[in-house]
């Protein structure tokens, strides 16, 4: 498996549209993508995750394997804490500084990084729920996993044609705190 991602949050932040995106995204670009995605019967608010699964051959099993996953993003901490264990040592774990606090342990395990993404949706973006396209846009800056124009055309045509040019600048923005985390490094503690 080339790629062996997971979004993780709450019910209503929009994880399944960033997921669905980039699998949509490498299918586009002649590879394999699938999503997988688990939520609890309490549909907005109880714990969600996505799988992102990116191959250049079939993908047989809609599931990442846990303890490989390569890339996590999470929003949430009750989410954070019951999907967290998927991930591989030195996996690429970003979280929502502000409602997501890895333990001393988690530091330890992982190359954590901190983007306030709700805070640039809510206050940057004018909207809160382009915070998923902000997570996607960090994702494909850390990752490199599908080409990032194709991700972003894609994102275009998925949206509403009403808040294209919000989600075009949630996307930049996206990219933006990304590359600016990457240069300052994992976080220690």
């Amino acid at each position: 498996m080339e790629a062996q991602l997971r979004f993780t949050g709450v019910g209503g932040q929009g994880v399944l549209l960033a997921g669905e995106i980039l699998a949509e995204s490498r299918i586009r670009g002649g590879g394999y993508g699938v999503q997988a995605s688990t939520y609890t019967s309490q549909v907005r608010g109880g714990p969600t995750k996505v799988d992102i699964l990116l191959d250049s051959q079939e993908i047989l099993y809609p599931y990442a394997n846990e303890g490989e996953i390569d890339f996590m993003l999470s929003t949430a901490q009750v989410s954070y804490n019951q999907f967290k264990g998927g991930v591989r040592t030195k996996g690429i774990v970003v979280v929502e500084p502000n409602l997501v606090y890895p333990t001393k342990e988690d530091y330890d395990k992982f190359l954590i990084y901190k983007i306030p993404i709700i805070t640039i949706a809510k206050e940057e973006v004018g909207n809160v729920v382009t915070q998923s396209v902000v997570a996607l846009a960090a994702t494909v800056t850390f990752t490199k996993c599908v080409d990032r124009d194709l991700v972003y055309n894609t994102m275009i045509s998925k949206v509403p044609s009403k808040v294209v040019d919000l989600n075009k600048k949630a996307f930049e923005l996206g990219e933006k705190y990304a590359l600016e985390a990457l240069k300052i490094g994992a976080i220690k503690s």
